[in-house]
């Protein structure tokens, strides 16, 4: 994946819209989108603040493949005890490696 891309899953998993994101970094929304359309390369400075903002290492940004599966606990508010988990598939391959792990687990259990 190019960094265009990878800011780009990594904004739709943020669920902000690209006009948040630029307006973060102080620019234009329009410069914003052509970084995320690998249209113009990203300057330098900004790189830093961009991992800032997905609450990633600066490195992930040039991954060329994020982790498609992202898995949060969630927290009750009456006793702050993790019971439920979210889990974001983004791709069908996602989906399908999940199911893959799931079900070698059980096979392991069993």
């Amino acid at each position: 994946m190019s960094v265009g891309n990878n800011i780009k899953v990594l904004r739709n998993r943020s669920k902000k819209s690209q006009q948040e994101i630029a307006d973060m970094l102080d620019v234009d929304r329009k410069t914003y989108a052509k970084w995320e359309s690998d249209e113009c390369e990203i300057k330098s400075s900004y790189i830093p603040k961009l991992a800032e903002i997905f609450d990633v290492e600066i490195g992930d940004l040039f991954d060329k493949e994020l982790p498609k599966i992202n898995i949060s606990p969630v927290f009750n508010e009456n006793n702050n005890s993790v019971n439920t988990a979210i889990i974001i598939l983004t791709d069908k391959e996602a989906v399908e490696k999940l199911v893959e792990m799931l079900g070698s687990t059980i096979k392991k259990q069993n």
